[in-house]
């Protein structure tokens, strides 16, 4: 019993690192949506401990505003000492979830018409805790103003209440006296944020140039990265500083543009991701070879365009950060990363005999798992060598999967090689030491130590 509350345990983690609900290259989004909703109802309904625990590991927040959901809409079958926990867990969790997402959550819970008590101080925390309450009055109006109707929070003693229940002809807050004034004054608009400012300025038939030039001073990172291909085609700079970005974001940033327009820029994007991947570097791992995914298949879906062969790139920097030698190997045989693009078939098995060829002390694959050139060849590769060559497990191997397989409701695995779901190659230290637990080597209560230790440490942050 206790290795199948593991193995579900493992399974359900894997789920809610890489699965967002929407469409992969395998699997259409209704059957990502209805095979995930499953997982999340089994969860609950036999492990509920264990679920609530999730919100403390490294999950994305489409998972995290999805059990945070299920556990207020569930409260009346927690006792208090389970509430107290899934509250101080919810309470923490929702403030590293973007804004917009967390305005989603409290938007279904009203639709739920879950409104107790733990539920009403939830909203009034993270409420509380909103830097700059303002901003948010004016970015996220109408979802703000249903949130403290919802939870009968009665907002500060300024101006907020005014703004967003009755309006009045003047502010003395800045931010909104310009969403007053930008109503019908064209200057009013760029003291405002870039989503709002856009609507005014559409309103205002506003010319696109002049518009983005003049926002740029308040978009945020994102948004400039987001927008500086287009900003460019009109000669604007946005001012993007590639430095400041995160790795798997800037690899996506990277893989976005033309091939030739990478060769161009090849020192300033190398340089880029080499400084985003040593802020993520821990400890040393010595001789590492990684086999890297970029057949066709890590093209991603329309929704998730390249995530697969961005996450493998951003991979391919870190690892070369983290280790004393380092061999990179693509499925497609090519020894450029900068200039890689989804194509061809995945043989994963040819690449993965060349990588233990060098007799590394780690190896890292990250790819989809669909091994077809010939298929099975990787899992038959590795058990060989487990049984044969390295019974020992001299030689650390884990697989790291960015795309989650609806139909067996976990990440699909290569043989019983440790295999991890990966969102973010940020993560991926922390993952590589998590990996142990899919062994099979170790039991129960081995990991819901390592989850009270992570529940600790993640509330004390």
């Amino acid at each position: 019993m206790d290795r199948v509350t593991a193995e579900d345990m493992l399974m359900f983690v894997n789920a809610a690192i890489t699965s967002s609900g929407q469409r992969e290259f395998h699997s259409a989004a209704g059957a990502q949506r209805l095979s995930l909703d499953f997982l999340h109802e089994y969860m609950i309904g036999n492990y509920r401990d264990l679920y609530a625990a999730t919100l403390a590991l490294d999950i994305n927040d489409h998972n995290a505003t999805l059990i945070a959901h299920r556990l207020l809409v569930t409260s009346a079958d927690a006792d208090d000492d389970q509430k107290r926990l899934e509250g101080q867990l919810i309470g923490r969790r929702l403030r590293l979830v973007a804004p917009q997402r967390v305005y989603e959550l409290f938007r279904r819970l009203r639709q739920s018409r879950v409104n107790n008590r733990r539920t009403r101080a939830i909203i009034r925390d993270w409420l509380a805790h909103r830097p700059d309450p303002a901003f948010d009055a004016v970015k996220y109006r109408t979802p703000l103003k249903q949130a403290v109707r919802h939870a009968h929070v009665k907002p500060d003693g300024g101006e907020l209440g005014p703004f967003l229940f009755k309006g009045q002809t003047r502010y003395t807050t800045p931010i909104l006296e310009s969403w007053r004034r930008a109503h019908y004054e064209q200057a009013s608009i760029y003291d405002l944020p870039y989503t709002v400012a856009e609507g005014f300025a559409a309103k205002h038939n506003i010319d696109r140039a002049v518009f983005l030039e003049r926002i740029a001073p308040r978009m945020t990172r994102v948004e400039r990265l987001r927008l500086q291909e287009s900003a460019r085609r009109s000669k604007i700079d946005l001012g993007v500083d590639l430095g400041s970005m995160p790795l798997t974001r800037l690899s996506s940033y990277v893989l976005s543009l033309p091939v030739s327009e990478r060769a161009e820029r090849r020192d300033e994007l190398t340089g880029a991701l080499r400084a985003a991947a040593a802020k993520v570097a821990g400890q040393r791992w010595g001789r590492v070879v990684a086999v890297l995914d970029d057949s066709f298949s890590a093209f991603g879906s329309r929704q998730k365009r390249r995530r697969p062969l961005a996450v493998a790139l951003a991979c391919h920097y870190l690892c070369e950060a983290m280790a004393d030698s380092y061999v990179p190997l693509w499925t497609s045989g090519r020894t450029d990363a900068l200039l890689t693009y989804p194509r061809g078939v995945t043989p994963l098995g040819e690449r993965v005999l060349e990588a233990l060829e060098h007799n590394p002390d780690r190896l890292l694959i990250v790819s989809d798992g669909w091994d077809n050139a010939p298929a099975g060849m990787a899992a038959e590769v590795l058990r060989v060598w487990r049984t044969r060559l390295d019974p020992q497990h001299k030689v650390g191997v884990v697989h790291l999967n960015p795309e989650y397989d609806a139909d067996t409701f976990d990440v699909k695995k290569i043989g019983h090689v440790p295999t991890v779901g990966v969102r973010d190659a940020e993560d991926v230290p922390a993952l590589v030491e998590f990996a142990r637990f899919t062994e099979g080597h170790t039991g129960l209560a081995e990991l819901k130590a390592h989850f009270d230790d992570r529940i600790a440490r993640f509330l004390e942050g």
